[in-house]
């Protein structure tokens, strides 16, 4: 018999999307900090899309996700002083 998987609520998914674009951010600073080039039209159209997201769900759950959504800030950050070094 197969168990069910436990429904996964909207704000999880956010989350786990939010956790996801910050990964596609490191990898972005990794490969620019060892000289490449890297394409951030996708960053910035996938970035668009968790911001509509986050303001689809209701304010208590928006706002639990403040810690990982500046957090994500902090690798957009470091990842445009690290084209600007380059």
């Amino acid at each position: 018999m197969i168990a069910a998987m436990p429904a996964v609520s909207h704000a999880e998914a956010v989350l786990a999307a939010i956790e996801g674009m910050g990964g596609t951010v490191a990898v972005a600073r990794a490969l620019v900090e060892s000289g490449r080039q890297v394409d951030l039209a996708g960053l910035d159209r996938d970035a668009a899309a968790l911001c509509a997201a986050v303001l689809t769900l209701e304010a208590d759950a928006a706002r639990s996700l403040r810690p990982a959504l500046e957090a994500l800030l902090h690798q957009v950050n470091g990842l445009k002083a690290e084209i600007a070094r380059a």
